[in-house]
């Protein structure tokens, strides 16, 4: 039986020009700092891009103390939303924040894409480290194309497509 997890909240970071984003967002990139370049070795340089600054950030953090322990990013392109940046610290991974960070960007992408009256569903693109390709297939992303290198480790393009209405009509 897993741990119960610690006490947490998931926070949407404010948006471009919002009180607080520039905090909430540097926590964001501690995080992803931490796993993508002390823990996997990833090149520092290639953690923090162009599309931080205008991408969604999810936070997750530990009550009281508001530790940030999980992030996750969103950026939107023409005809589909992509999910990167996910990164839990490797202590609390047991606790299944991923799960909760996938979730969180899924409501996020859900509730957008429903404001600006897009179709039937929308699409979710990840590219996914191939040793954790069974992670996304829970949240139905399936693989499409060949593997192929991102940043020195191979990667998997993974595609989910989220429902927006109700079919069962």
């Amino acid at each position: 039986m897993a741990d119960a997890p610690p006490a947490h909240e998931i926070l949407l970071v404010p948006a471009v020009g919002q009180l607080g984003r520039d905090t909430l967002r540097q926590q964001c990139y501690d995080v992803r700092i931490d796993v993508f370049h002390h823990e996997q070795k990833f090149p520092l340089d290639t953690e923090i891009d162009d599309l931080d600054e205008t991408a969604t950030h999810i936070l997750l953090r530990l009550l009281p103390s508001l530790t940030p322990v999980g992030t996750i990013r969103c950026t939107k392109a023409k005809d589909y939303y992509k999910l990167s940046r996910l990164a839990v610290l490797k202590d609390y991974r047991k606790f299944r924040f991923g799960q909760e960070l996938v979730l969180a960007l899924h409501n996020f992408v859900r509730s957008e894409a429903q404001q600006a009256e897009e179709h039937d569903y929308v699409k979710i693109i990840a590219h996914s480290q191939i040793p954790v390709k069974g992670f996304y297939n829970k949240f139905s992303y399936n693989p499409e194309g060949d593997e192929f290198d991102e940043d020195g480790a191979p990667h998997q393009k993974m595609v989910a497509r989220l429902i927006l209405a109700d079919t069962s009509v």
